[in-house]
């Protein structure tokens, strides 16, 4: 059973948070384990696991990034060993900004700080215009192709997330 099986929810990129944390609080108080102290050793782990999974639901529903993941495994669209390989354009979009941060390196300044933070501020919400036009699109045509571009999208802003990890590395510094 997937997360929204359990929740008996339609799956999609883009699920009623309200309708989630409903079944998240409902499902909490059915599976709550101080309900069940007097049942069998068996009954208790079992209850310890839907708690569990129903904790591992709502995180995995209501995180955005984990919801694409979740959603773009359940289609086969990606899997753990996978090594996707980004396009050559966003590489080389993002050798300039890695070529920056070497520069902090050796001349850490807050301008350039600044500077490649609000670069990948753009590239971020350019990446997330995409994705939201691409949601709606599946949603209407549940179209594989689009799946595709959906996953393609996933890993750059993946790939973003560690550039992310590393300006935040040098802003501490300073």
């Amino acid at each position: 059973m997937n997360y929204f099986e359990f929740y008996n929810l339609t799956p999609t990129f883009t699920p009623n948070q309200q309708l989630v944390k409903q079944k998240f609080y409902e499902l909490s108080r059915t599976y709550h384990p101080d309900f069940f102290v007097n049942e069998s050793d068996e009954k208790q782990q079992e209850i310890l696991e839907l708690s569990t999974y129903n904790n591992k639901a709502y995180q995995t529903l209501t995180n955005p990034n984990k919801l694409t993941e979740y959603l773009l495994g359940l289609n086969g669209e990606i899997s753990e060993s996978e090594k996707y390989t980004l396009p050559q354009s966003f590489l080389l979009e993002m050798m300039d900004v890695n070529e920056a941060l070497m520069e902090l390196e050796f001349s850490p300044n807050t301008e350039a700080i600044l500077a490649i933070n609000t670069q990948v501020n753009q590239i971020e919400e350019n990446l997330f215009s995409q994705q939201k036009v691409l949601f709606n699109t599946y949603e209407a045509t549940k179209e594989p192709a689009v799946l595709k571009e959906i996953k393609d999208i996933y890993y750059r802003k993946k790939y973003l997330l560690r550039i992310r990890e590393s300006i935040n590395k040098f802003a501490t510094r300073i």
